[in-house]
């Protein structure tokens, strides 16, 4: 894995499926993590990487903080659209940043943010592989 992750923002769209609903027919504040996951597997995806490969190859990477702020409810059915940027990297942390709308109004749903650190099979904090440190456009 010589090659530097370069693109440092991507889009993907989802569609609100029942099960993620409240009895409000709004989405439940525990699915926007898993939005957030989607879009960050997404962006290794782009830049030829994905999870499994990175994990059989011993990186593990965890996530060590999460904030969501909810600014309107997405609900059954609807289209939405997951942005995923990178953020601040360190030698031990990935932010990633995350804004979620719906398109058809251009309603902002949800913007978060995530902190990832590797670690080893015991758990032991490790620096990021250079790929990952690797600023945007190097």
């Amino acid at each position: 894995m010589s090659e530097y992750c370069t693109i440092n923002e991507c889009e993907m769209s989802l569609r609100v499926r029942y099960y993620e609903v409240d009895r409000q027919n709004a989405v439940h504040h525990s699915t926007y993590p898993r939005y957030f996951e989607m879009g960050r597997t997404e962006l290794l995806r782009v830049n030829g990487y994905d999870y499994r490969t990175l994990e059989d190859s011993g990186i593990a990477l965890v996530v060590a903080r999460l904030d969501c702020r909810y600014h309107a409810p997405a609900r059954y059915d609807d289209q939405l659209q997951v942005t995923t940027t990178t953020g601040k990297i360190d030698r031990v942390r990935l932010e990633h940043l995350y804004t979620i709308v719906r398109p058809c109004d251009n309603v902002l749903i949800a913007k978060g943010s995530t902190i990832l650190v590797h670690v080893d099979k015991n758990g032991k904090l490790q620096s990021l592989p250079d790929f990952l440190r690797a600023a945007p456009d190097a």
